[in-house]
């Protein structure tokens, strides 16, 4: 296996930075919205925004390749929002690291899934 390889189980996802790049109807992220994801063993946390997302937070725990986790954000109309997640990430054969996600409401009803990949930089931007 090349050495760039990264398994799912171990990928450290600390500081990556993730795009929406699919979510159900009902779901208010979307491709502007970003994710800053932070872990300390098997806590991890996010920050996300853009898009109709003005400030959103996430919290929760890792266990191998699962994330458990509560959301709560405010949308740009000036609504909160909250619910719960449950993410599977998967690594890209390039090495980008994705999380397939089944979400549901909390605050209002309806639940569906959704779709993160790393960001990548490029040097000419």
């Amino acid at each position: 296996m090349p050495s760039s390889a990264r398994d799912a189980v171990t990928v450290d996802i600390h500081g990556l930075t993730f795009i929406a790049v699919r979510n159900s109807a009902g779901g208010e992220v979307d491709a502007a919205t970003s994710f800053r994801y932070h872990q300390e063993g098997a806590v991890v946390w996010a920050e996300y925004a853009g898009g109709a997302i003005a400030r959103g937070y996430l919290v929760g725990t890792r266990t191998g390749d699962r994330l458990d986790f509560r959301y709560v954000h405010l949308n740009t109309t000036g609504d909160t929002a909250a619910g719960r997640c449950t993410s599977r990430i998967s690594v890209h054969g390039d090495g980008r690291v994705r999380m397939e996600e089944e979400w549901t409401w909390e605050s209002r009803r309806g639940s569906g899934r959704s779709a993160v990949e790393q960001a990548v930089s490029r040097a000419s931007d």
